[in-house]
């Protein structure tokens, strides 16, 4: 009877090597020492995807500042002068607009024209305009209606009465603007009306983020073969300090895109809808603050860039205009503003003069701007990462959002605690804190392993919180750019 090698035996070889038949293997159960031969292994791990973490936009524009509120309130100015729009040219001396008491439906609009104010009417249709004297203005608060009597400075009545006369009668679009005053010598000032400023009140509420990473005691003692090293400097042999390294880093990755992406709950939506728990309410966002109150421009591309710029910096000049902008944009909208400034500059002597040192001839070709003036304003372009990502917003060919323009510096709003105006970035985040608790990024560690003695669990978890939201201020100077609709 043949003997089959048993546990422990080995079949000779003529030759001194590791082989399958003459070594014990532990792998699966078999018996062979070939595997204290170790194999040739690369120890660094190898960053294919260079640095991985996102955050860092918001460090970027603007601040942190702690909050001891379940909400954060902040009020913005209104504009400072008197105009109206959708004003209709009833008769041939009366405009009338709409009235809005409801106070439900949002600010209540007050008709605070006085008698022998000065207006403009202009008619965004056929570009025509009309310069009035107020003979009566109704302040009918009770009412929905206001209605203006007016007299024109240069022709008869507001319709056609003379060749070259404009006509006003009929459009339910004019837009009108008091400009001045006329009064008659000797008379009393009782017929003004006094207008009282207000202001426009917004607020956000704070969500709470978590995050955790746990791992048992047996875990933590293995070894690995492979050197890790993360981005943010944990390096080493056990596999378990590069896991809770990189829960860390998505953790505060998680910080900012939970507030750049954030959405209120709104009324009849799933999670407003949650049956008995009326706890998630969410929060407002940056893209979601400046689609409700800030400008959109959709479908930017190269070939129409100049053009649609140039929009955005007449609606620009319409509002806060501010002179410093930045622009955080995807690889191929970074692209078609350099292609359009390109566009601009080609025709310079030499060829394309733009880049560096307008790519002269001793110097490589650079062909990305970094920043460049139109107008009165100064823009700085960068790339964002987060819209890049092919495991975020860059996972698809075409995302809905393309960038965002961001003004530079502060602005003044009043604070509903302080009682004062005060100064903040546009952008900055506000979190929970207090003398007790400090909720801006809280870590802590539980179990029995990994120097916590918390519980009898043979494992150790970390746990990552936070409670925060986003104040955006001045909405309406910020811009977003968005895909082109179908």
């Amino acid at each position: 009877m043949a003997l089959s090698p048993q546990f422990g035996s080995i079949v000779p070889s003529q030759k001194q090597q590791a082989l399958e038949t003459n070594y014990l293997n532990f792998t699966n159960g078999d018996n062979d020492f070939a595997q204290q031969y170790l194999p040739e292994i690369y120890e660094a791990e190898v960053e294919r995807y260079g640095n991985r973490t996102l955050s860092g936009f918001l460090r970027m524009v603007g601040a942190e500042m702690p909050m001891t509120s379940d909400q954060v309130v902040w009020s913005e100015q209104n504009r400072l002068h008197i105009a109206y729009t959708d004003v209709t040219g009833a008769t041939n001396t009366t405009l009338t607009f709409v009235l809005n008491n409801n106070p439900s439906l949002g600010p209540i609009v007050q008709n605070v024209i006085s008698k022998n104010q000065t207006l403009v009417i202009m008619n965004p249709t056929t570009g025509t305009e009309l310069k009035v004297l107020v003979l009566d203005s109704t302040n009918n608060l009770a009412g929905t209606l206001a209605t203006i009597t007016v007299a024109p400075y240069t022709q008869a009545n507001l319709n056609v009465t003379s060749p070259g006369d404009v006509d006003m009668v009929g459009p339910t679009n004019l837009k009108i603007f008091v400009y001045g005053s006329e009064y008659k010598k000797g008379t009393r000032d009782e017929d003004i009306k006094s207008v009282t400023p207000s202001f426009t009140q917004y607020s956000n509420s704070p969500i709470i983020i978590k995050e955790k990473y746990g791992i048992s005691g047996s875990d933590t003692a293995q070894i690995g073969w492979v050197e890790i090293a993360t981005e943010d400097g944990a390096s080493g042999f056990l596999w378990y300090l590069k896991a809770e390294s990189e829960t860390r880093l998505r953790f505060e990755d998680y910080l900012e895109m939970s507030i750049v992406e954030g959405e209120l709950a709104a009324a009849g939506s799933g999670v407003a809808n949650i049956a008995g728990d009326v706890s998630y309410k969410g929060t407002q966002g940056l893209f979601a603050a400046v689609q409700e109150r800030g400008n959109v421009l959709s479908g930017f591309t190269a070939a129409s860039g100049l053009v649609d710029f140039d929009e955005i910096l007449k609606n620009l000049d319409t509002q806060g205009a501010i002179e410093e902008n930045m622009l955080f944009l995807n690889r191929q909208t970074s692209l078609d503003f350099d292609d359009m400034l390109a566009s601009l500059s080609s025709g310079a002597a030499g060829g394309v003069a733009y880049g560096l040192f307008e790519n002269s001839a001793e110097m490589a070709l650079n062909l990305g701007f970094s920043g460049f003036r139109r107008g009165s304003y100064d823009f700085y372009k960068t790339d964002w990462k987060y819209l890049n990502d092919a495991s975020t917003r860059g996972a698809v060919e075409v995302s809905s959002i393309d960038g965002i323009l961001v003004p530079a510096g502060t602005s003044t709003v009043y604070d509903q605690i302080l009682g004062s105006n005060i100064r903040r970035p546009f952008l900055h985040v506000r979190y929970r804190a207090s003398q007790a608790d400090d909720r801006r990024m809280k870590s802590w560690i539980t179990g029995s392993v990994g120097g916590a003695y918390t519980s009898d669990l043979d494992a150790m978890e970390v746990h990552f919180l936070s409670e925060r939201c986003l104040v955006v201020q001045g909405a309406n100077n910020f811009v977003l750019f968005t895909a082109a609709t179908a």
